[in-house]
């Protein structure tokens, strides 16, 4: 997944409700030009009325990249 603050969003990770918690965690990236790990926990309550969530738990880094300057 990339994130391009001109461009915009660029694939995914597929994490539903989790991908927001990484895209606020890319806006602190951006602004601050240091990393951060994001946990996202792709599980729910078992009552849950969604069957999209395929449980499991995802660690995102989340770093910045400068464009080459030539």
């Amino acid at each position: 997944m990339v994130i391009d603050p001109e461009t915009g969003l660029i694939g995914t990770i597929g994490g539903g409700c989790g991908e927001g918690d990484v895209l606020e965690a890319a806006r602190t990236v951006l602004e601050t030009g240091r990393p951060l790990r994001v946990r996202v926990e792709l599980t729910d309550a078992e009552d849950s009325w969604s069957p999209a969530v395929c449980g499991g738990i995802m660690d995102v880094f989340v770093e910045p990249v400068e464009p080459d300057v030539e």
